[in-house]
């Protein structure tokens, strides 16, 4: 069955697969309704750093326990992870070749308050969507659907931080290739601050090879 539409979970500065997902369907939901799943792509992002691959997770407070929706689940400052964040990405990728052009767009995000982790995702999502030139809407869900009712192709467990994908990324640059190998799919800013504007074609490219 070939799908024009996609559903997808929100992320967290999410993976290169994520936005290549993004960049093929014509149609994007994402589900706003789902109860939240811990250890995944909805509240942390990996990056690369001197040290190797780092999880940088935002914590969350359940409003409803268990049973919390996605647009319910609140960001919790009381632990100071912006600065955290904020330091990790700069320490990784500010010797990169772009991310002096780039830093500007998404420090602010690492200083002021969104309550909502969804609006959070969002934000973020759309500002990177911008940065590759990529001109489409995406739409929440109203309801909770399971993935054969929703009548789009279900990725919102799929592109997971375990789950290695059926198709293989290209190298592309890294910071610290002299001290590690490649590593594929990691967050949209390891590749953003990289490769720049040559992103949105890296992207195109990994879109065609996949099975979206």
């Amino acid at each position: 069955m070939a799908y024009i539409r996609i559903l997808l979970s929100t992320a967290y500065l999410g993976p290169v697969t994520y936005f290549a997902a993004l960049f093929r369907k014509e149609t994007v939901f994402i589900d706003a309704e789902e109860h939240y799943i811990k250890q995944s792509y909805r509240n942390r992002c990996l990056i690369l750093t001197a040290n190797g691959v780092q999880a940088l997770i935002i914590p969350v407070v359940k409003t409803f326990g268990n049973h919390t929706r996605v647009k319910d689940i609140r960001i919790d400052y009381n632990q100071k992870w912006q600065q955290v964040h904020w330091n990790a990405i700069c320490s990784a990728y500010n010797k990169s070749p772009f991310f002096l052009y780039y830093r500007d767009l998404f420090e602010p995000f690492y200083h002021g308050k969104t309550e909502s982790l969804l609006e959070y995702n969002m934000n973020l999502t759309r500002l990177v969507m911008k940065s590759l030139s990529m001109d489409k809407q995406l739409l929440f869900t109203q309801d909770y659907t399971k993935g054969n009712e929703s009548g789009a192709m279900d990725l919102r467990n799929s592109i997971h931080p375990k789950i290695i994908q059926g198709f293989a990324l290209e190298k592309h640059v890294q910071v610290f290739s002299d001290r590690w190998p490649f590593y594929p799919d990691l967050s949209i800013i390891d590749l953003l601050f990289n490769e720049g504007p040559h992103a949105k074609d890296y992207l195109k490219k990994a879109a065609t090879k996949s099975d979206f």
